[in-house]
């Protein structure tokens, strides 16, 4: 089991460079930051670019692999995204892992006018992956899609990583699943949508159903990419935990217990939130320095 961590890019750079050196420091083995304009109840806040952000990180920083957690085509083109992608794992030497998922609704969608319909989107992500692994695998690109087009774009020398970064395709439904089944080192998931308080009943009765939930997810992925001739056990898994409805670093011992489960079902890699001090990831720091006096023991679940 490998365990990473999600930093949002909330902070200038002269506060932020500490936590990226320090996820380092406590021993995670990866890092990730979202890839977004603006999101969700934080649209508000600042919010830096993802790009730059992990370049700079990627120079503070020795060992840990860096990733977008996760790229999407809601307000990116496959080509010059590629020399980003392309740029990132040079100057990473070869740390990067690229997260990628279809984009949902909200700001991202509609800021760059009305946003797709749900099966427009789908199709936009299939095009933009099947796109983006061409380009990356290529010194130069030619093809006209339906959604993105690419005249002799040139990606020279190509990526540190070959044939090409590894891709960490977010998915929970059939297409996007098969879009990991077919390109992706790694599928990644938040599991299933479940109200803590809501319907499911109390947070604990919730937590329960969403690992019922994840399970018949680790179900059709196993088919999806057994459907495209793939080992399902060959692909790398990630779980973001903190899609349950109980946050992760609420204590040691939840994320240990959620360790232990999400490995029961067969993920390689748990990913969590760095602490905030309010809102949304909402917890304590002391938290995190006690997980971080126990990866090893994670690991090992």
């Amino acid at each position: 089991m490998r365990i990473g961590i999600v930093l949002l890019p909330q902070d200038r750079w002269a506060q932020a460079q500490h936590r990226w050196r320090r996820a380092e420091e406590y021993g995670f083995d990866h890092a990730w930051t979202y890839d977004h304009l603006a999101w969700r109840s934080l649209a508000d806040e600042p919010w830096f670019a993802t790009v730059p952000l992990l370049a700079a990180a990627a120079g503070v920083t020795e060992r840990i692999a860096l990733g977008t957690w996760v790229a999407s085509p809601n307000y990116r083109h496959p080509v010059p995204f590629a020399k980003d992608v392309m740029g990132l794992d040079d100057v990473s030497g070869g740390r990067l892992l690229l997260g990628l998922g279809a984009g949902g609704t909200g700001f991202d969608a509609d800021v760059l006018g009305t946003g797709p319909t749900p099966r427009v989107r789908a199709d936009r992500f299939v095009e933009f992956v099947d796109l983006l692994d061409e380009l990356l695998t290529h010194p130069v690109t030619e093809r006209s899609g339906e959604h993105f087009e690419a005249h002799g774009a040139r990606m020279i020398p190509g990526c540190v990583q070959l044939p090409r970064v590894p891709f960490v395709v977010a998915a929970n439904g059939p297409r996007a699943m098969g879009v990991a089944a077919r390109h992706g080192q790694g599928w990644a998931t938040y599991g299933p949508s479940v109200d803590g308080e809501g319907q499911e009943g109390t947070p604990a009765q919730a937590q329960e159903t969403w690992w019922t939930g994840l399970a018949g997810l680790v179900d059709r992925f196993d088919a999806a990419a057994t459907a495209v001739g793939r080992d399902p056990a060959a692909v790398d898994r990630y779980l973001n935990i903190d899609g349950a409805p109980v946050f992760s670093m609420s204590s040691a011992d939840v994320l240990a217990e959620g360790v232990e489960r999400a490995a029961a079902l067969g993920f390689t890699d748990v990913v969590v939130h760095w602490p905030r001090a309010e809102g949304v990831y909402a917890g304590s720091e002391h938290v995190l320095e006690e997980v971080a006096g126990r990866l090893d023991a994670l690991r090992a679940a």
